[in-house]
């Protein structure tokens, strides 16, 4: 059996010379079933998080290790990007009025998550979705070591059966748009083996 990385979701990610800060979201190339990047947001939120490639990981017994210097995680590809936006605000007929009155244009920032084309995110706490309801919360999944394919889903059920952590098969993911989609029931989820 092929050796399996665990990438869940708030493990502590560190460079060669300090820390990076904590895997927010996993990247994922739906046509391969892939991961391609980690996005890891420094800690306290300090500074933009940022896309990682994979190839820059190193993840062994639950301890990630990016192959790049602080410096050179600082120049990775921003995970969001921010675009700010004038509102524009008409004319405010007030009574007998006719001048238009000046208003100042509150300039708002939206702020949007960094998806490279054609690939899907999915993050910690985005839900599950048996045929026949909503079954728990990603947790994080299961990455071959080698072709960085997902073999698994780690999912944390909690309301239903007591709080455990399962490991679904990739085979029964369908779908990741909202959330990921399983061709299992809920009471197949439940018969699943719970993970350590």
């Amino acid at each position: 059996m092929a050796e399996e990385t665990e990438f869940a979701m708030g493990a502590t990610a560190s460079c060669a010379d300090g820390p990076a800060g904590r895997v927010r979201r996993v990247i994922i190339d739906p046509a391969t079933e892939t991961v391609t990047h980690l996005v890891i947001e420094p800690k306290h939120r300090l500074g933009a998080g940022r896309l990682v490639p994979l190839d820059l990981v190193d993840a062994t017994a639950g301890d990630i290790r990016l192959r790049c210097t602080v410096e050179e995680f600082g120049r990775l590809e921003p995970a969001q990007e921010t675009e700010l936006v004038d509102e524009v605000a008409g004319d405010l007929g007030l009574g007998g009025l006719n001048a238009p009155m000046e208003v100042a244009s509150p300039v708002q920032a939206i702020v949007q998550d960094v998806v490279p084309l054609g690939e899907a995110e999915v993050g910690r706490g985005d839900p599950v979705h048996a045929l026949d309801g909503e079954i728990g919360r990603v947790q994080g999944f299961l990455v071959g070591r080698e072709d960085h394919r997902v073999t698994h889903v780690l999912l944390q059920e909690g309301h239903l059966w007591g709080r455990k952590k399962v490991s679904i098969p990739v085979s029964a993911v369908t779908g990741v748009e909202n959330g990921i989609r399983l061709s299992l029931t809920k009471k197949q989820v439940e018969d699943l083996p719970p993970l350590g």
